[in-house]
């Protein structure tokens, strides 16, 4: 569906959406001016994904969509139907962190830990990218992600560690 339609839609107009979200397929009837973000918290009750400034500056909304990292308080979830979207619950589990997880522990790279999902899921698509090969690459691919309580070097040693162990994008889990 593209944008066009959406505009064209009469106001009351619902639309049926369909994603696999974190390995799941999910199905949701929705306004048009809803928000990925609204669909993953209000419909799915994804909560781990953030409304941080929901004008796209805060980064505290990414998740991966299609294996690419997206403020998802900017996407009308109608646009993106039929998209794999990976939230942070979607990465890891408390038994078995996922890498980055367990790199941000260890580097202390959280405190309030708001802003660390939108973090992780910005990191992995940072990665995935394969524009994560040094410290001043990382501090500029992440630079969209705030974080308020000041972690920033931590999240960059978590980075740094997790692309020096698996330089290889397609090896992290």
């Amino acid at each position: 569906m593209g944008l066009r339609d959406i505009m064209d839609a009469a106001p009351n107009t619902a639309f049926r959406v369909v994603y696999t979200i974190n390995g799941v397929i999910r199905v949701a009837t929705i306004e048009p001016w809803v928000t990925l973000l609204d669909l993953l918290r209000e419909e799915f009750d994804l909560t781990g994904t953030k409304k941080g400034c929901d004008h796209g500056q805060c980064g505290a909304c990414t998740v991966l969509i299609n294996g690419i990292r997206i403020n998802s308080c900017l996407v009308l979830a109608v646009s993106r139907s039929g998209s794999v979207v990976t939230t942070i619950e979607g990465i890891g589990t408390p038994d078995q962190l996922h890498p980055l997880q367990a790199a941000f522990v260890k580097h202390d790279a959280l405190q309030c830990g708001y802003c660390t999902p939108g973090q992780i899921c910005s990191a992995i698509g940072l990665i995935s990218e394969g524009i994560a090969k040094t410290r001043d690459e990382i501090r500029e691919g992440m630079s969209g992600n705030l974080c308020r309580c000041g972690a920033y070097i931590g999240i960059v040693d978590a980075i740094e560690e997790v692309v020096a162990a698996a330089p290889d994008a397609n090896s992290l889990p």
